[in-house]
């Protein structure tokens, strides 16, 4: 019996009709091998995952696959979204095996969860040859079966423990981290490394920061080739905003075309800070059609934000997407088709499949004559009404609390820096469905979908991404009331995710038990839990004045810092909080009236420094620390910027306060 028809995640739905009896994963899964006396497969992946996709259509919707699973195997079937945990205790076994991981990933397992073999796809053929295999190993080799288990639960174990070496991350460490950067980077295409290339948004904010710190033009370069190469590239949406998930060749030609939100959050901060720094036309539009692809493309009814598009639509990669030179003539006639073809470099030949292209800019259209511009907006909404035609991917709806924290962060920021308010009021709805639906009884959970709470429990990343974004709320609209959320969260992140010696755990002290307690320190496609839980501990205690939070993160943060300098490529969050420590960070608080609009308010977020927190308000408005007792100066709208809670003068200028923020 399938028993996913009742899962709230949507990957698992699209399991709920295979011949394989799959079970959710629980508690009862387990105590049936175990009564079985079969070992456990564990297949983990996620809705937008290509393939997930295709290993699904080949083996788990076939019926001799199903009869041959469900013979031998208790199957359960994981969204690693859902269960972050269970994924990295895992994806932790099969690197450990095979030296390479991905999705899907398939585990065999005792009935007591501990693995023996480990994989990611396998073809049909493989996939019947290797059931086969590992059902007659369970029932002829048990012994050895069961002792390679427990070597691997030794291995990972090591792998994630805590403790170790720990440092400050001090100037030497970061400059160290981003001449690291410099080394790896791609001077020609932009990035780094080669095929498969991902946007590196987190190095990228880290650069950001080290440049407003040492200058570096160097760190400025990278940052701004990298951008501009990823926006005119295939891997962004030319036609609706949005970056994929990552592009299969060097150059950002081809994407592996799923959306996913956390990394359109992360980038979305990436263009904003890039344009407050530089005034970089291409930056400040693509940060502005991505903010809006997200509030538009991946908004639920209920206020969040979805997790990602398909890579698939109706079973084909790339399908709502691709172009040739007929198309475009077709949808806009001759002269403007022939333009767009030059435009978008699609040609006969095509670039991705079957004579088809992705479109990519291959011309300026952000600083060119008025009328270009015109025609080219022109084409772009004539070609997206066209695709809106075709079929379409699918969308994973359920709301991840910590990449929609990610996102409020990133849409507060763009708000506050543009004056837009649709993004703006976007951020404060989902922070609402945060607080409202993800907190429950006092502590949070991971998952919702259509405004239902799921069971799965949140993980670090969840506690520091969502107490960021609370932070970053309760300075976009002076409430007092994020700020008093944001320290509950991280308080329980103190009391129930903290480890001996300034580490932190993945999962919470009263958690479900894994065979092992993941506690992974590096940043991969988001901030590891533990840059995370730093980032908003920094912001709060910068807010509030608390120390202890201060404390708490300098501590974590130390235990992070000996990677840093060796693999700067996996620890991008936790430089970018490491040069918010170094520059204070700044606290700065504009006493006015009219917060919105007020020339000193959009002084302060053009010219912080790295990291710092800004507050704007009445004089001693309730719940705000950083406006208490500070008057205006002779009835003037007053600024007051802090490093460390030692103030600068206070200064009713905006050339006066430019230059205190200038003297860092």
């Amino acid at each position: 019996m399938n028993r996913l028809a009742d899962a709230t995640s949507p990957y698992l739905l699209q399991h709920a009709d295979n011949p394989v009896d799959w079970w959710p994963w629980c508690e009862e899964a387990f105590a049936e091998a175990k009564r079985r006396d079969v070992p456990v497969l564990i297949s983990v992946g996620y809705a937008a995952c290509h393939w997930c996709h295709v290993m699904a259509h080949e083996s788990f919707e076939h019926e001799q696959v199903g009869a041959l699973v469900n013979d031998d195997f208790v199957a359960i079937k994981v969204d690693r979204e859902e269960r972050p945990d269970v994924d990295a205790v895992y994806m932790t076994a099969t690197q450990a095996m095979t030296g390479q991981g991905g999705w899907p990933m398939t585990v065999f397992a005792t009935p007591d969860g501990t693995p023996f073999f480990c994989g990611t796809y396998f073809p049909r053929a493989n996939f019947v040859r290797l059931l086969q295999s590992v059902a007659a190993a369970w029932r002829d080799q048990r012994d050895a079966v069961i002792s390679q288990g427990a070597a691997v639960v030794e291995a990972i174990g090591g792998a994630q423990a805590v403790g170790g070496p720990t440092a400050p991350l001090d100037t030497a460490l970061l400059d160290a981290a981003a001449d690291q950067l410099a080394e790896e980077y791609d001077a020609t295409n932009g990035g780094f490394g080669g095929a498969p290339k991902f946007p590196p948004h987190m190095n990228l904010l880290f650069l950001l920061r080290h440049h407003q710190r040492t200058g570096s033009q160097r760190s400025l370069e990278i940052t701004r080739h990298t951008c501009e190469a990823m926006a005119r590239g295939g891997i962004y949406d030319q036609l609706a905003g949005g970056f994929a998930r990552y592009s299969v060749d060097g150059h950002w030609t081809v994407p592996h075309f799923e959306k996913m939100l956390y990394d359109n959050a992360l980038l979305l901060r990436t263009y904003t800070q890039l344009w407050r720094l530089t005034g970089d036309p291409l930056a400040a539009r693509v940060a502005a059609e991505t903010a809006a692809f997200m509030i538009d493309d991946l908004g639920t009814p209920e206020g969040g934000l979805a997790s990602a598009l398909d890579a698939d639509t109706e079973g084909v990669e790339g399908l709502t997407y691709s172009w040739t030179p007929a198309q475009l003539v077709e949808a806009l006639g001759e002269d403007d088709g022939r333009f767009a073809a030059d435009l978008f470099a699609v040609t006969e030949e095509g670039s991705f499949e079957h004579g088809t292209s992705v479109l990519r800019l291959a011309r300026d259209v952000d600083d060119v004559a008025p009328d270009v511009a015109a025609r080219w907006e022109r084409i772009r909404a004539r070609l997206r009404e066209v695709r809106d035609t075709r079929p379409q991917p699918a969308r994973d709806d359920k709301v991840v609390a910590a990449w929609n924290g990610l996102a409020v962060t990133a849409l507060v920021e763009h708000g506050a820096l543009t004056g837009d308010p649709v993004t703006a009021a976007a951020a404060v709805r989902i922070g609402e469905v945060l607080a409202d639906r993800h907190i429950v009884d006092g502590r949070l959970r991971r998952v919702s979908r259509a405004g239902v709470v799921g069971e799965p429990a949140g993980v670090l990343e969840d506690h520091g991404c969502v107490a960021e974004a609370f932070c970053a709320l309760h300075q976009l609209t002076g409430e007092g009331r994020w700020l008093t959320l944001a320290g509950r969260l991280l308080d329980v992140a103190l009391e129930r995710f903290a480890a001996p010696g300034g580490g932190f755990y993945d999962t919470a002290d009263d958690a479900e038990r894994l065979v092992t307690r993941p506690a992974d320190p590096t940043d991969n496609a988001t901030p590891s839990g533990r840059s995370a839980i730093v980032a908003a501990l920094v912001a709060y205690a910068a807010l509030t004045g608390e120390t202890r939070y201060r404390e708490a993160a300098e501590a974590a943060l130390s235990t992070v810092a000996p990677i840093v300098g060796r693999h700067a490529r996996f620890t991008g969050y936790a430089a970018t909080v490491g040069e918010a420590l170094l520059s204070g960070p700044y606290e700065i608080a504009v006493v006015t009236d009219e917060p919105t609009g007020d020339p000193l308010v959009a002084a302060a977020h053009r010219h912080a420094p790295p990291g710092a927190v800004i507050v704007a308000g009445r004089p001693g408005q309730p719940g705000v620390p950083l406006l208490a007792d500070r008057p205006m100066v002779d009835g003037r709208p007053t600024a007051y910027a802090c490093r460390g809670f030692v103030c600068e003068r206070p200064v009713t200028t905006v050339d006066d306060l430019v230059g205190q923020l200038a003297r860092r």
